[in-house]
């Protein structure tokens, strides 16, 4: 009997070791790990705070094999109405055909509204998938992390950020929470063939995350006071800031209007070569957007979607062609804004900075709960709440909730 249990063990053991060594020729994941898991690591990377800067990023990028060279994107950056105008310009690409990606930060509810291809979120055995490869290409870049555990407490609690500043005491060079989300996204946007993946920045835009790629389209919607510890306390030095995304002959579209910022705007894309759109106000109300009603409060959200018509009209004809997908060749986005689906689409938004009109929030979880950091500035608030529709008294003093943990610097 003794001889019949030590054979079966040593079979068992044989098929764990060729599984293993199959498991390191054919670089699968082989730290097996749970949903719960996985999301605890990487709320456990807030310990390493925020670094502004690219390295970390273009790094541990092309340890992942540079997934962001083979994709397009649309990068849209600006104090307010990111969150809106990215889903906008999803909504728009994805009724004229295309398998849009979309990335956006915080989330309001679950992680997995982050990274969304077509709208739906990444599943959650996707997400153990990536984060199982995440944790391979850190030991290959940075070594592994003490005693060769993620950064998450002992209890599976989530820490807070470290209080002291950027990186903290736990490492001057590991990346960051917002970094390998970054990284994780690009490879699952290429792994789901995506044609088009709308690319919103973290913080400020130059030194942030998202700023390895080089798109289509580079949209800055406004600037205001937001952020100042990290990115100055002017307009100007803001704008210069989120100006940083503007590369090489690549279309700019902004509604700034303001003189101090929109000279730093200007400035940049003069330097870089790159044509400027600017949207004003009285573009809100010429076609398509004169006849159609958004679903979103606010007059700033027609601006939002102004933009959002002036990107798609910007792009040039050779590269909107380049994104046309083949099972849809006579389709051109330019010409959705007539259809009545896409009317439909167009502004009908998962909640994005409107977390006061979330239904039933107290059913998300309480792991991947997070705060929105939406119209989180004085400037957007005022527009937010200064833009409501007269008519609905119970709407102006309900404001904009949050939910979970803080949203803090190294946790966008």
């Amino acid at each position: 009997m003794l001889s019949k249990v030590w054979h079966y063990c040593h079979i068992r053991n044989l098929f764990f070791h060729f599984f293993f060594l199959f498991s390191v020729e054919h670089d699968l994941s082989f730290r097996l790990v749970t949903y719960s898991e996985a999301i605890n690591f990487l709320y456990g990377l807030r310990w390493f705070g925020m670094k502004p800067g690219l390295a970390n990023t273009l790094k541990l990028a092309a340890l992942a094999g540079n997934p962001h060279h083979h994709l397009r994107f649309i990068h849209v950056a600006g104090t307010n109405g990111k969150g809106s105008t990215c889903a906008m310009l999803e909504s728009i690409y994805r009724a004229a055909g295309l398998r849009v990606g979309l990335f956006t930060s915080p989330h309001l509810v679950a992680f997995g509204e982050r990274i969304q291809v077509n709208r739906r979120l990444i599943g959650e055995s996707e997400v153990v998938r990536l984060v199982g490869q995440m944790l391979e290409l850190l030991d290959q870049g940075w070594g592994k992390l003490e005693d060769g555990k993620h950064p998450s407490s002992r209890d599976g609690s989530v820490p807070e950020p470290d209080p002291r500043g950027p990186g903290g005491p736990r490492s001057a060079t590991h990346p960051t929470f917002f970094e390998v989300v970054t990284v994780m996204a690009l490879r699952h946007f290429l792994e789901q063939k995506c044609d088009l993946v709308i690319w919103e920045t973290g913080l400020g835009g130059r030194l942030d995350a998202t700023n390895i790629v080089t798109p289509l389209a580079s949209v800055i919607t406004n600037i205001q006071h937001d952020h100042q510890q990290w990115l100055g306390n002017t307009l100007a030095s803001i704008a210069a800031e989120k100006a940083g995304i503007i590369k090489t002959g690549v279309p700019v579209i902004t509604a700034e209007d303001n003189p101090e910022a929109l000279a730093v705007i200007e400035q940049t894309a003069r330097h870089q070569n790159s044509p400027l759109t600017r949207v004003m106000q009285s573009e809100t109300n010429r076609p398509p957007l004169d006849t159609l009603e958004l679903p979103l409060l606010g007059r700033h959200q027609r601006l939002n979607a102004a933009v959002t018509v002036a990107t798609v009209r910007t792009l040039p004809a050779r590269r909107r062609a380049q994104c046309r997908r083949r099972s849809h060749p006579g389709r051109c986005p330019e010409r959705t804004f007539s259809r009545p689906e896409t009317r439909a689409r167009f502004g009908c938004l998962a909640g994005q900075g409107l977390a006061g009109y979330l239904p039933n929030p107290g059913a998300a979880r309480r792991q991947d709960t997070f705060s929105s950091g939406q119209q989180r500035t004085l400037g957007g608030t005022r527009g937010f709440g200064g833009g409501l529709p007269s008519g609905q008294p119970g709407r102006q003093n309900r404001g904009v909730r949050h939910f979970g943990g803080r949203a803090g610097p190294g946790g966008r």
